[in-house]
């Protein structure tokens, strides 16, 4: 789950809407100065799919008893997360094993630039049995796939990109650069996103400029979220009830 404070509420994405987000960002990407992703339907069907362990969890999150709201992704308790993202790519596996596999390199990413000396010792061990048993995932699909490791790596720096893209603007990071995105050929960009003004529609600039389209729309959905729920059962039905707030965002070159 997403919180993006709004005025005193908030809205709450749901991290399968912000994954939605980041296969719009796929969908349009490439250029002159960025080749676009390559297997594209199964590339673009991560981007869209990478957090699809999250989706049930988002229906009845856990609440954060100090605000009454939802505990965001960053708040989850590792133990959560862990299992939440060691069933994503598992998920993938009767869509498309080659998705299912990106989305395994993306999680294992995650965790690979995470500080386990700052964890407990268990804690340390869980993300140590969770790294084990997606690399060993990960050779598994290469191996059934005849996968080429090189374009692999590619498409995972690209996922990672359009994951922190849409993040950045569904949480209004201003500015944000994504860093080591890949471009043409080999070469890597850093991409810079930072608010060119205006709600409804909010307009963000990008440079340089990664997409197809000389202006790119892109959307996403949320909750409204009033006042303090201090239950699950409280929180579950009142995102059930809580109005649709319809987020859109307009990328423009720098």
């Amino acid at each position: 789950m997403l919180i993006r404070p709004e005025d005193a509420d908030v809205v709450a994405i749901g991290q399968a809407s912000h994954a939605w987000l980041s296969g719009q960002l796929a969908r349009a990407w490439g250029n002159e100065r960025f080749d676009p992703p390559e297997p594209r339907e199964e590339v673009c069907l991560a981007a869209e799919q990478h957090d699809v362990g999250m989706a049930e969890w988002d229906l009845a999150p856990e609440p954060d008893p100090e605000t009454g709201r939802p505990r965001s992704f960053m708040e989850m308790a590792l133990e959560d997360h862990l299992r939440l993202w060691s069933a994503a790519p598992r998920k993938l596996l009767s869509q498309s094993r080659y998705a299912a596999l990106l989305v395994s390199m993306h999680g294992a990413a995650l965790y690979e630039h995470r500080d386990a000396s700052r964890l407990p010792p268990e804690g340390a061990a869980a993300v140590a049995a969770y790294l084990a048993a997606q690399r060993a995932l990960q050779e598994k699909l290469i191996d059934l796939l005849g996968a080429d490791r090189r374009e692999l790596c590619r498409n995972r720096r690209l996922l990672s990109a359009w994951d922190a893209l849409s993040l950045a603007l569904c949480l209004r990071w201003d500015p944000y650069v994504a860093d080591e995105v890949p471009a043409s050929g080999d070469a890597l960009a850093a991409v810079r996103l930072e608010s060119s003004g205006g709600e409804p529609g909010e307009r963000w600039a990008v440079d340089p400029w990664p997409f197809s389209a000389s202006e790119l729309p892109v959307r996403c959905e949320g909750r409204r979220l009033t006042g303090r729920h201090i239950t699950r059962s409280e929180l579950e039905r009142a995102l059930a009830d809580a109005p649709q707030v319809a987020l859109s965002f307009t990328l423009v070159p720098l």
